[in-house]
């Protein structure tokens, strides 16, 4: 069963046969349908060369039915008719994969285990496999195939529906082939994605997935962008700067947002000393770099010496101490407390010795 009577239709159909039989016919006879018979004058046939060729691969030669013979395909009527009558009735089906599901079930178990009729046989057992010829080895590929162009809005369009793609690829034209089941995008031999082949008209399939991936896109163009600002009005620090930045767990695009907002209330020069500052000092953020800012242009108020009561007090000049001798001092006191921890310990382990030492006194002069 399918939707279309396209060439490329009419040619699966014949492939599925072949497979589903394990072979081909040496011949074919056809119903003087324009997909396969281009023109028919009497005796004289003039085959559709695209079927012509399709013929030849598969080494079966194609007859076309006499107009108005009816002895011909009879036959072929009547199992129409029978499928119709004892297939399609009291059935429903949720698509067309559906339909052939239970088409191939039918088959399988009913229809081809039946006693016909006229030949008192089933099918099955009449059916001779030995006398078709071998397939090919390598399939042909009969799909549906066009060029189509890839809009702005990432969408190209293919039998009434559009079919999204990445963003890289507006403008291009790409080629689409499809089967029954599946359509297959493709640029040049590469396949760029796959759908399922859908048999409405005006839909619009993968547009949230490729347009996440354009917002995604758009998004690190800006922020790249930005950065490339940055560095260009604060110099090579900042590219080392943001580097590092990037390594943290703090947002980058907000960073530069911060960064751009000092460079506009402090300058570019200011920004560039305190960034080189916070850069030595390991840290990165860019409230470390503003905090710099704030403290190199707040004014310090100096204050006024103490005043004392007394005057003469104001005169007294102190002598500069060194702190090397507490140095020495504490130094000196540390070592003492070593040494004297040290000594305790020996005439411990001595006192614990002696009683050792006098029982075996004892018991030498015993």
């Amino acid at each position: 069963m399918t939707h279309s009577q396209s060439f490329e239709t009419f040619v699966r159909c014949h492939l599925h046969a072949f497979e589903a039989l394990g072979g081909c016919a040496r011949e074919l006879w056809f119903d003087n349908l324009a997909t396969a018979v281009a023109e028919h004058q009497g005796n004289l046939v003039r085959f559709n060369p695209r079927f012509l060729a399709f013929a030849r691969e598969y080494s079966f030669i194609p007859r076309a039915c006499h107009v108005a013979a009816a002895w011909e395909k009879g036959k072929v009527e009547r199992a129409i008719g029978y499928v119709r009558q004892n297939f399609w009735p009291l059935r429903s089906f949720a698509d067309l994969r559906d339909v052939n599901s239970q088409a191939r079930r039918w088959l399988q178990d009913f229809a081809n285990q039946r006693k016909h009729r006229e030949t008192g046989q089933a099918p099955d057992e009449r059916f001779q496999p030995e006398a078709l010829r071998p397939l090919p080895l390598l399939t042909p590929d009969y799909r549906d195939r066009t060029e189509a162009l890839v809009h702005k809005d990432l969408r190209l369009t293919f039998d009434g529906n559009r079919y999204c793609v990445p963003p890289r690829y507006v403008g291009h034209k790409l080629t689409v082939k499809a089967d029954s089941s599946s359509v297959m995008i493709y640029d040049q031999m590469h396949e760029i994605v796959r759908y399922a082949r859908c048999w409405e008209r005006g839909q619009t399939l993968g547009a949230e997935r490729f347009q996440k991936e354009l917002y995604a896109q758009m998004a690190a163009a800006q922020h790249s962008a930005a950065q490339q600002r940055l560095v260009l009005l604060v110099g090579p620090v900042a590219e080392s700067y943001l580097r590092e930045l990037a390594g943290t767990d703090r947002s980058l695009a907000r960073q530069v947002r911060e960064l751009f907002e000092l460079i506009r209330d402090y300058g570019p020069e200011a920004v560039t000393a305190a960034m080189q500052k916070a850069h030595a000092a390991r840290a990165f953020g860019a409230d470390y770099i503003a905090n710099i800012l704030h403290q190199q242009q707040t004014r310090r108020e100096v204050q006024p010496p103490v005043r004392l009561r007394q005057p003469e007090l104001h005169e007294l000049v102190t002598d500069p101490l060194s702190l090397a001798a507490y140095d020495a001092f504490i130094l000196q006191s540390r070592k003492e407390c070593h040494d004297l921890s040290s000594s305790e310990t020996q005439s411990t382990q001595s006192d614990d010795d002696e009683p050792a030492t006098r029982s075996g006194h004892h018991r030498s002069s015993e």
